[in-house]
């Protein structure tokens, strides 16, 4: 039994399986790297069968990454398989994760098979995956409704073909903690060669306890734990990474295990490029990287900080890279500032024109703001991505009209599909005359879902950072967009949003 605890990062992964989350390949590539940087042991990259861009997306992560391993999702199929292999060929440390459904309730009614077809299924797709990489890891989906002496079954029979990894999922949150570092200890205890394979587990947060059902696992010996960035993931999320990293660093006095080698200061960072790039907010009160996470409004708390910090405070907010994010550029910063302080925070260029064309905008950016700051730089990179998805739809012009007493009016001008398009409408306030002016003209049949807000540093010169949902025939998207101006950050969301509708989607969810 080590005393490192592995941390694997599905952000990529489950995290993108959130409605609406979905990321370019570039935007995975970035992510990837802030990950690394961060020194997470494994990267699950995506699910290459599931798309030609999931494919590529795996791929280019694989090629981008150095020093993490690097994870792709496969069903315990053969093509899923052969189609993780060939996107891992990159990797300077490659994994297969491979899972089939154990529960009684996944095999009757999901996948319909006995439960002896499903362990030689199991067993048959580890054989294949030892074929790419040494590196194997097994999940029995939905283990935590598993009937027991069946799991013990299955992952005696999946370490003897060779994964060296054996992951417990709580796919959909039911666990208590108690139950679950028990269901981990005799699991260890029961299968004959436990000790030929890493314990990991990955919790759901369906009843808010997957970072508490992680925990339990890692005292009952479970060495890896699968979690993802600010718990991003489907239907509630998954265990988020921030947290458990800092229970297990805060508390040394309980467990018997170490994320020594994570660099901590790199958590925030990474939590802001992640919400910039899907659009998801982080709650000010969120543990860890929540705006308020270290903030103290009683005089109570206050008096005691002020007399000595760990009065109030268990974490250094600098630990976890609340300080690191200060890098203040502005109007005189030249070329070489630029592209040195976007090189520190994982973003590159491919060519000198691309440079020119980030170095425009950031210029353009000062002029609007005084202080230019890390969040910023995010936001501008992130929003230059999303315009060059804008393949159909892109906004040309906007005029709002806005007093007190009067029906507010926008005039917009759209390019679509090549042709300047202008529509107009009143709303009960500028940002929804602005969202009607731009459906009088593309008429996307779309149902708004969510607006959101959000500034992405301090002062009334901060950028706005807004998020829209759009859901149209069951399908829900997230568009973003940032500017100084909020109701031109809401057209820009609201294009971005529309453009995601009008691309066809043919992922496959990796649970059907």
């Amino acid at each position: 039994m080590t005393d490192k605890l592995i941390v694997f990062d599905t952000t990529l992964r489950d995290g993108e399986q959130s409605p609406g989350a979905s990321m370019t390949r570039d935007e995975k590539v970035r992510i990837a790297r802030a990950l690394e940087r961060m020194r997470v042991d494994v990267i699950e990259a995506g699910f290459p069968i599931a798309s030609p861009g999931d494919f590529e997306s795996v791929k280019a992560v694989a090629d981008a990454v150095t020093d993490s391993t690097v994870c792709g999702l496969a069903r315990a199929l053969d093509r899923d398989i052969d189609r993780a292999g060939e996107a891992l060929k990159g990797a300077n440390s490659a994994r297969i994760h491979t899972f089939i459904a154990t529960s009684p309730i996944h095999m009757k009614m999901k996948l319909r098979m006995q439960p002896d077809a499903v362990l030689a299924q199991a067993v048959a797709a580890v054989k294949r995956a030892r074929k790419y990489t040494d590196n194997v890891e097994f999940s029995p989906e939905d283990a935590g409704r598993s009937e027991l002496d069946f799991l013990c079954r299955v992952l005696e029979a999946v370490i003897d073909a060779g994964a060296t990894t054996v992951n417990i999922p709580d796919t959909v949150g039911y666990n208590l903690p108690h139950q679950f570092g028990a269901l981990i200890g005799n699991l260890m205890e029961r299968v004959p060669n436990a000790d030929k394979a890493v314990f990991s587990v990955h919790c759901h947060n369906d009843l808010g306890l997957a970072v508490a059902n992680s925990l339990a696992a890692v005292t009952a010996g479970a060495r890896q734990v699968e979690c993802t960035i600010n718990g991003l993931g489907e239907r509630a999320g998954n265990a988020a990474l921030e947290e458990v990293v800092m229970a297990v660093s805060t508390r040394h006095d309980v467990f018997d295990c170490t994320v020594d080698h994570i660099d901590r200061t790199q958590i925030v960072p990474c939590s802001r490029l992640v919400s910039s790039i899907t659009g998801f907010t982080v709650q000010p009160n969120k543990a860890i990287v929540g705006a308020n996470a270290f903030a103290h409004e009683s005089g109570i708390h206050q008096d005691g900080v002020l007399k000595s910090r760990e009065t109030y405070e268990i974490m250094r907010a600098e630990d976890v890279g609340w300080s690191t994010n200060r890098m203040v550029l502005g109007k005189h910063s030249g070329r070489n500032a630029f592209r040195s302080r976007l090189a520190e925070l994982g973003v590159t260029f491919a060519s000198e024109e691309e440079l020119n064309a980030a170095f425009v905008r950031f210029k353009e950016l000062a002029d609007k703001k005084h202080e230019i700051f890390d969040d910023d730089l995010q936001a501008l990179v992130t929003e230059a991505s999303l315009e060059a998805e804008n393949e159909r739809v892109k906004l040309v012009s906007l005029k709002v009209c806005s007093e007190t007493g009067e029906t507010p009016h926008a005039a917009v001008t759209l390019n679509v599909d090549g042709e300047e398009q202008t529509g107009e409408a009143d709303g009960s306030g500028p940002v929804d005359a602005t969202f009607k002016a731009i459906e009088s003209v593309v008429r996307s049949g779309t149902e708004l879902q969510l607006y959101s807000v959000n500034n992405i540093t301090s002062g009334t010169d901060s950028q706005g950072e807004v998020t829209v949902r759009l859901e149209q025939g069951g399908r829900i998207v997230n568009g973003q967009g940032a500017d100084t101006d909020i109701v031109i950050a809401s057209a820009k969301a609201y294009v971005n949003a529309l453009n995601k509708i009008f691309t066809p989607e043919d992922r496959e969810h990796p649970q059907v």
